[in-house]
């Protein structure tokens, strides 16, 4: 069974509650039909109802009566979630009036319905840039126990299986955070191995890397993914972590038993973490590009709900996918 096919059937057993606040949106409201139809989540989109509806019936979609609409300027919880963010956010000096403005605003009602448990998790980002998409989330949603970062995945699936796992890859970070500390790095790389678990479904092997392989090169960039190999041990000892590896030696047995002799990652693993944000973005590019491979992503990680934020230049099916992604994640988080 393909990754992406079981990725789905996981999804329908799980039957998780998914918002969609872009409920305008034509990808969105299409995606949101195909989802209904396959039964991989049970959504909930945001906006008037008639208009959704109407909307709908134009592009000829089957299955929207099937989902929960709501309307952000009238709702039965409305005044709850306005409490709500008052509450959570008065030290920041959040007003009742400014709370009101807010929770009419898609982004802001999806993660209040996260926060009260009213929705598993939330797909968005086709109509809004990242930045707009993640700040509610940050303010009300926070990040998960232990993890201070928010880090973007992609799954890799590679016409050659002699990679990874049977030709499947996760590298991180190639989304999100610029330049991680080496306490950061380590969170990404526990973040990253919760992510291999929960989607890809896959126990992680997972090397750190940089351009020297066991003291081959000494610099403070080396020092960085040394410190955080150490500290990620000590925050899931039991996972499978090494570092520093090169790439080779992360991925090619031969070379990683010649440059790490004893190593029970090198030239087996299936999770790559990405000294910085410049290395991992280009290396998944190139991958995809230059091997043909399929790149999921990216799946946002480190929240303490699944909130995954689309590319602007999505298609239905990307939209699709991490609907059922985002299921999963939900599943993990229990």
């Amino acid at each position: 069974m393909e990754l992406l096919d079981s990725i789905k059937l996981k999804a329908r057993k799980q039957n998780k509650r998914i918002v969609l606040p872009e409920g305008y949106e034509e990808r969105t409201i299409k995606a949101a039909d195909i989802a209904l139809n396959e039964k991989l989540a049970q959504i909930i989109l945001i906006g008037d109802p008639a208009e959704i509806m109407s909307h709908s019936a134009r592009l000829g979609l089957k299955n929207i009566s099937g989902a929960t609409i709501i309307n952000p300027r009238s709702h039965e919880k409305k005044d709850h979630y306005i409490d709500m963010m008052v509450e959570i956010r008065k030290s920041k000096g959040m007003t009742k009036e400014e709370a009101s403005k807010l929770i009419e605003d898609p982004l802001y009602l999806g993660v209040l319905m996260i926060k009260n448990g009213d929705a598993d998790g939330e797909v968005s980002g086709a109509d809004h840039a990242t930045g707009v998409v993640l700040r509610p989330a940050f303010h009300y949603v926070k990040t998960a126990p232990g993890i201070s970062v928010v880090s973007g995945a992609f799954i890799m699936i590679l016409p050659d299986k002699s990679f990874g796992e049977n030709g499947v890859l996760i590298f991180a970070d190639g989304a999100v955070h610029p330049n991680p500390t080496d306490k950061e790095l380590a969170e990404i790389t526990v973040a990253t191995a919760h992510t291999a678990r929960a989607i890809a479904g896959f126990e992680p092997r997972i090397a750190l890397l940089s351009f020297s392989t066991k003291g081959s090169a000494k610099h403070e960039l080396v020092d960085k993914v040394i410190s955080a190999t150490k500290i990620a041990k000590e925050m899931a000892p039991d996972l499978m972590i090494d570092g520093e590896l090169q790439g080779d030696a992360a991925l090619v047995e031969a070379i990683g038993q010649k440059k790490a002799p004893g190593s029970k990652i090198a030239g087996r693993a299936n999770v790559l973490i990405f000294p910085n944000l410049d290395c991992g973005n280009i290396a998944y590019k190139l991958v995809q590009r230059l091997a043909h491979a399929e790149a999921i992503g990216p799946i946002l990680q480190g929240m303490a709900a699944p909130i995954n934020d689309l590319s602007r230049g999505c298609s239905v099916n990307d939209i699709v996918s991490m609907i059922a992604i985002t299921s999963n994640q939900a599943a993990g988080k229990k």
